[in-house]
């Protein structure tokens, strides 16, 4: 019985430290052209991924709260991109375009519409946000949103530019 807790233990081990980079998974932006997620992290640019949906009010006023600091980080010319991955199933991807052109995001916007990507790094539930450092890899997760939790988001990009 040991050596099977051991076992277990040692395979999610591994499994945890096999997700500290992005995954090679194809998902589409909103006008349907194939994005290669992995490639988020190769262009020395801070990438902020927030898992979202059009049914979820947390995640769209994470989103919407983001706006005016991903405004100031780019003016500041910190290299910072936000990517916003819509959870939406085939019967409610016709939403995202309508909600997004109707708000003042600057983000990229991608289709996790079989949730493939969401499942590839252990992702529960939405809200969720995800960082990854200038060399691609996963250097922070968090599950849920509360005001001013952008601001703790804040903090971590200031440390991986100072």
């Amino acid at each position: 019985m040991r050596y099977l807790f051991a076992l277990a233990f040692t395979l999610f081990a591994l499994n945890l430290s096999a997700q500290d980079m992005l995954p090679n998974i194809k998902v589409n932006d909103m006008d349907g052209q194939a994005v290669e997620v992995s490639d988020f992290g190769k262009d020395g640019k801070i990438t902020i991924f927030s898992f979202w949906a059009t049914w979820c009010s947390p995640c769209k006023k994470e989103l919407n709260n983001l706006v005016d600091l991903y405004d100031e980080w780019l003016a500041d010319e910190i290299p910072v991109e936000i990517v916003a991955v819509s959870i939406d199933d085939q019967r409610n991807v016709s939403k995202i375009k309508p909600y997004v052109n109707g708000q003042a995001w600057e983000y990229t916007v991608l289709l996790d519409t079989n949730q493939d990507l969401m499942r590839s790094l252990a992702i529960q539930n939405v809200p969720y946000t995800l960082m990854v450092d200038q060399k691609g890899e996963i250097i922070y997760r968090h599950s849920g949103y509360v005001e001013g939790d952008e601001y703790e988001l804040e903090d971590k990009i200031f440390e991986l530019i100072e």
